[in-house]
């Protein structure tokens, strides 16, 4: 496997990002622990989530094959797209980055995201509303890198 910096943060990733788009959807449990572990076997470090794909469940399944070996690996996550009833269930407002990012570390089973995209454009929030809650979360230690 070949390896690079992601950007200018110093963080050494595989050339290969794997998406967990399909797990918990097309791809099953047994599917989805067999895909990671030969990305894992190839030397990929890096995979990429979003707390839509599969409403959680890809998370879920991320965190649980993860487990043991965080350290070794870079995660993404993603914010933006409705994942509640009502109101509020979507967009990059500070509600409900805060309260994605907590739902998504519980389904990680991690304290941090190393990378989290806000995953669409939030014409109704102010950009400086999503910036300042993505600082926050950096502040807190429960992301490493906005994007």
């Amino acid at each position: 496997m070949n390896y690079r910096l992601l950007g200018h943060t110093g963080v050494t990733v595989s050339s290969l990002c794997f998406g967990t788009m399909s797990f918990g959807g097309d791809a099953d449990e047994t599917t989805s622990a067999a895909m990671y572990g030969r990305c894992r076997d190839a030397g990929i470090n890096f995979f990429d989530c979003a707390n839509v794909y599969g409403r959680g469940r890809a998370e879920e399944l991320l965190g649980k094959f993860m487990a043991g070996h965080r350290d070794e690996l870079v995660i993404t996550s993603k914010v933006g797209f409705r994942m509640r009833d009502g109101l509020n269930g979507e967009g990059l407002n500070r509600r409900h980055i805060l309260r994605e990012v907590e739902e998504s570390l519980r389904r990680l089973g991690t304290d941090r995201i190393d990378v989290y995209f806000c995953h669409r454009f939030d014409a109704g929030t102010p950009m400086e509303e999503t910036l300042a809650a993505l600082d926050t979360l950096v502040q807190q230690g429960k992301i490493l890198y906005p994007a």
